[in-house]
C-alpha cells in the first residue's frame, strides 16, 4: 500500500539485490500519464506544510506498527494451516492480517484519543462472524491480548472477541481529501509471509489529502541489507522499522527501539552501476511497465550526461 506513495518513481524493492535488465519498449501515453500523476503525488507530499509537526502521530504510528510486527513474528514462527483462509478474491488472509489490523487500530486510538479516528484498511470482520470461524477468532483475540500484555503500556482489561471484531471494522473508512485518515496494509506481502520470507506492516497518515508520514515495519529484514556501518548492521540483526515524516527526513531503526539512523539514496555517478527495483511478485505487478520506465530513466540520464559534455 505504501508503495503507492512512491508510485512508479520508487517501485517496491525485491529483497534480493537483482538489477533489472533495461529494455527498449516505448511507454504508451497511458503509462506516461500514470508516471506523471504518480510523480505529482510524491511532489504534493514533499511540498506539504513542513512547518507542522507530526511528532505525536509518528510516535503512535511507530508503536502501532512495532506491536503489529511482534504479533506477526509470533504467528509466522508457528504458522498453522488453520491460520490461513481465502478471501472472496482467492487471496490468502491469515490470523496475523487480522491481528495486525486490530493492534494498529487499538494503539492509534489509545495514543491519540482526542482526534477523530479514520482508518482505511484491508480487512473486515464479515468472515470472522461466521460460526465456522469461532476458533480462528478466539486465536486472534488471544494473540492480540498476549501482545498487548507483553508490551505493558496499556492497563486495560482483556479485550473480548467483540472488541476485536469492532477494532477490525474500524478500518472501514473510505478516506477522502478532507481531514486526517490513516491508511494501513496489515501485512503487505501475505505470500511472502506464508513462505517465511519478507513482508511489511505498512502505515501512513494523510492530512487534507496529502501524505505526511509513513511507517514500514519489516520483521524479517536484516539491518545489514540496508548498508551503513552501525554495530547493529555488523551483527546482522533482523527486524527493521522505517519511518519518515514531511520535512524531517527518513530513518531506520531496529524493531527493538534502537537509535534511528538517517537513510537516503546513495549517490551513483556511473549510471551503469545504478539499480532499478521492482515488485517481487509478478502476479500482481507489471514487470514490462517497470522495464519500460527503467529504460526511459536510463535514456534520460544518458541524454543529460551527453548534454553536459
Amino acid at each position: 500500500m505504501l508503495s503507492s506513495l512512491n508510485g512508479i518513481l520508487m517501485v517496491k524493492p525485491k529483497i534480493k539485490n537483482a538489477r533489472t535488465k533495461l529494455l527498449v519498449p516505448q511507454l504508451s501515453s497511458k503509462a506516461k500519464t500514470f508516471c506523471y500523476s504518480s510523480s505529482s503525488v510524491v511532489m504534493a507530499a514533499v511540498q506539504a506544510n513542513s512547518s507542522m509537526s507530526y511528532a505525536k502521530e509518528l510516535a503512535a504510528a511507530k508503536k502501532a506498527a512495532s506491536l503489529a510486527a511482534r504479533l506477526c513474528q509470533k504467528v509466522q514462527k508457528a504458522l498453522l494451516h488453520s491460520d490461513v483462509h481465502s478471501k472472496s478474491d482467492k487471496s490468502p488472509v491469515t490470523v496475523a492480517d487480522y491481528g495486525s489490523q486490530v493492534l494498529v487500530s487499538y494503539v492509534l486510538q489509545k495514543e491519540i484519543p482526542s482526534e477523530p479516528f479514520s482508518l482505511v484498511a484491508e480487512e473486515d470482520s464479515g468472515d470472522l462472524r461466521e460460526d465456522a470461524a469461532k476458533e480462528t477468532l478466539e486465536r486472534i483475540t488471544k494473540l492480540v491480548n498476549d501482545t498487548l500484555a507483553s508490551d505493558g503500556s496499556y492497563a486495560v482489561s482483556t479485550l473480548s472477541s467483540e472488541d476485536v471484531l469492532r477494532a477490525i471494522d474500524s478500518g472501514k473508512s473510505e478516506g477522502g481529501s478532507q481531514g486526517r485518515h490513516w491508511v494501513l496494509d496489515p501485512i503487505d506481502g501475505t505470500k511472502g509471509f506464508l513462505r517465511g520470507d519478507q513482508y511489511a506492516i505498512a502505515l501512513a497518515l494523510l492530512d487534507e489529502g496529502r501524505v505526511v508520514l509513513g511507517v514500514l515495519a519489516c520483521p524479517n529484514l536484516p539491518l545489514s541489507s540496508i548498508g551503513g556501518g552501525s554495530q547493529h548492521a555488523l551483527n546482522n540483526e533482523v527486524g527493521c522499522l522505517f519511518f519518515a515524516s514531511v520535512g524531517s527526513g527518513a530513518y531506520v531503526q531496529l524493531l527493538d527501539g534502537s537509535s534511528p539512523v538517517k537513510v537516503q539514496v546513495s549517490a551513483i555517478e556511473n549510471t551503469e552501476e545504478a539499480s532499478f527495483f521492482e515488485s517481487y511478485e509478478a502476479a500482481h505487478s507489471m514487470h514490462d511497465l517497470s522495464g519500460s520506465i527503467a529504460n526511459v530513466w536510463f535514456t534520460s540520464l544518458l541524454y543529460m550526461h551527453a548534454s553536459n559534455c
